[in-house]
């Protein structure tokens, strides 16, 4: 990080060039994250650099399997774990991510995109992980996805993202991408939001302790195994409250449908989008991720121009907002762009059948230009 305090009449501002993951590291350490386990890989291998020189613990695993299991074992024992990974490494930890999901282990993950499938490109960047991350936990669950739009956020939205793994007992996914993570830009430092560590509730009760017993939020109190006054019973397998495998029981059915209404009914919590909108505008554009930065551009090209247009940057990708089709419904035109050859978060709105005035900007092995956004919105004027 190079930085330098710059005076007549900035006094007190610290700019710095910096790097997506340098933030995203140092938000989770001081948010109160304290083990990093990992295994390098592009485009988040600088997160894995820094997250062994500021993590209080960080262990090396020789795989993404491992990784995600040493993860789940710390968490069990009370600590708050990361790791950063790629499509590769994590389709390795899907099925621990499945496990940590049923066994309410809160643990942070972020995944840095690169272009796919398969090993793809190293070295590219892309956008091209959302559907995967719709439908990563088996039966359809949603995890909490997060993602980043500039390097703000990549300062906020860390603490969120262990705040909400925390608050849910779940494992929170914070979305990002090569151009996010590895790409330096100018940054003001002492502009940043102050972050206090996330406080996590010393459980304590009278008699067997019930491992997953719900509180009114449907999320259940947390007790570390090993500790010295209950018994804590953990498991992957359907269960009931106290942790029992139990397989078409209605109170483990009911536990596994439990699961999946916490995150929706705490949504409010963690949902966080940026809405610019202009009254009477009938056209709206709407990008997440890196291209969120273009999309941005595109708007106050398009002001100057004197052209009325709106602008919505999801930064809460999963569980999807009903917030948002509600919000896209007041325009006759949506502009949606992103960085993937078919549209992901297009599908996730509307689906197949789409609708009337939806347009998409898609593209894979370039970002995309606000040029590429302000013909979309502009093409039938």
């Amino acid at each position: 990080m190079v930085s330098e305090t710059r005076p007549n009449g900035a006094e007190g501002r610290k700019l710095s060039l910096v790097d997506g993951s340098r933030l995203v590291i140092e938000s989770l350490v001081r948010a109160g994250a304290d083990t990093f386990v990992g295994y390098p890989i592009t485009p988040a291998n600088l997160m894995y650099a820094y997250g062994f020189q500021r993590f209080p613990a960080a262990m090396a695993a020789p795989d993404e399997i491992t990784a995600l299991q040493w993860m789940s074992g710390f968490s069990a024992c009370g600590r708050l774990p990361v790791t950063a990974t790629s499509f590769p490494g994590f389709a390795l930890m899907v099925e621990s991510l499945n496990m940590a999901h049923m066994m309410e282990l809160p643990m942070v993950i972020v995944l840095a995109q690169r272009l796919g499938p398969s090993t793809g490109s190293a070295t590219v960047g892309a956008s091209g992980d959302l559907l995967l991350l719709n439908g990563v936990i088996s039966g359809g669950h949603w995890l909490p996805v997060l993602c980043p739009s500039d390097l703000n956020d990549c300062w906020e939205l860390p603490y969120l993202a262990l705040r909400t793994a925390v608050r849910l007992r779940s494992p929170v996914v914070l979305l990002t991408s090569k151009e996010m993570a590895m790409t330096r830009r100018d940054c003001d430092l002492s502009g940043l939001a102050a972050i206090e560590p996330v406080l996590r509730d010393d459980a304590a009760a009278a008699g067997e302790w019930q491992t997953y017993a719900p509180q009114e939020n449907l999320v259940p109190r947390f007790l570390p195994v090993g500790n010295s006054r209950h018994q804590v019973r953990l498991t992957a397998s359907t269960h009931e409250t106290r942790g029992l495998h139990q397989s078409l029981a209605a109170e483990a059915l009911a536990n596994t449908r439990r699961l999946h209404e916490k995150a929706v009914r705490n949504l409010p919590e963690y949902l966080r989008m940026e809405q610019d909108e202009q009254p009477e505008a009938d056209t709206v554009i709407v990008a997440w991720d890196a291209t969120a930065q273009a999309a941005r551009h595109a708007v106050r090209t398009l002001r100057r121009q004197g052209r009325v247009v709106s602008l919505l940057v999801p930064k809460t990708l999963l569980p999807l907002s009903p917030a948002l089709p509600a919000i896209l419904s007041r325009y006759r035109r949506v502009v949606i762009a992103e960085e993937n050859l078919t549209g992901q978060l297009r599908q996730l709105l509307y689906g197949s059948a789409g609708r009337a005035g939806l347009k998409g900007v898609n593209t894979i092995g370039r970002l995309i230009a606000p040029p590429d956004i302000i013909a979309a919105a502009t093409q039938d004027d």
